[in-house]
């Protein structure tokens, strides 16, 4: 008796006579955090043409697809969102300048008067990447940004400072998780609280970061009280 073909194995025919074939064209390339690797890699970035295919032979067009990112190492194609996460380089960069205009930001608010203060600051910029920062060098820097009055680190423009800090720590603050988030404001906190009481000022200015790394208001009011707290 001869075998009886069902539907199923009709529609396995179907499909392996009739497909569809993607043609991939580079259109750029660059560097990229990948996911799948875990690393920072090289990336090709493709559009792709799909076409029907019967028996394997391209035919009609099906229109386009992608862009995708493909990375260099692994092969695994990604959406182009993927180009959003900064590479590890990149991250470093941010988070150093992020640390940087933070303590600058608190000095400007509580005085370079005070060489306890310029200490701590200097550490804490020393190791987010800044290797030779210097006291000497902090307090010229805010120095120099309280002589020029155009720039929005003037103490009695706090809208102009917010506006420099959240440049800082917006592009930072989605990548970085809730911890890294309260570490850069508790560290802010110390700077500000190594001389002394928290002034008006710098309440409003460690309020500012807090807000730029989207940490809401009861998190800021507990943080800095548990800044106050020896580590």
């Amino acid at each position: 008796m001869l075998p009886v073909r069902g539907r199923d194995d009709c529609a396995t025919r179907v499909v392996r006579i009739l497909g569809t074939r993607t043609a991939w064209t580079p259109v750029g390339d660059g560097e990229f955090f990948c996911p799948g690797c875990g690393g920072d890699r090289n990336y090709q970035r493709l559009t792709g043409r799909r076409r029907l295919t019967v028996l394997g032979v391209p035919l009609v067009p099906r229109g386009e697809t992608g862009p995708v990112v493909e990375c260099a190492a692994c092969g695994h194609r990604y959406g182009t969102d993927v180009l959003d996460h900064p590479t590890t380089a990149r991250f470093s960069a941010m988070l150093r300048d992020a640390v940087h205009t933070v303590a600058l930001a608190v000095l400007a608010a509580g005085g370079t008067g005070s060489r306890t203060a310029l200490e701590t600051a200097a550490s804490a910029v020393r190791a987010a990447g800044f290797a030779d920062c210097t006291e000497e060098q902090l307090a010229a820097l805010v120095e120099a940004l309280a002589a020029d009055t155009g720039r929005v680190l003037d103490q009695q423009d706090g809208a102009g400072l917010a506006i420099e800090l959240h440049e800082a720590l917006d592009p930072l603050a989605p990548h970085l998780a809730r911890a890294g988030r309260e570490s850069i404001l508790l560290q802010a906190a110390r700077i500000a609280l190594s001389d002394g009481p928290y002034t008006p000022a710098e309440r409003d200015t460690l309020a500012t970061v807090g807000a730029a790394l989207t940490l809401g208001t009861d998190d800021v009011t507990r943080l800095l009280a548990a800044a106050r707290t020896p580590s």
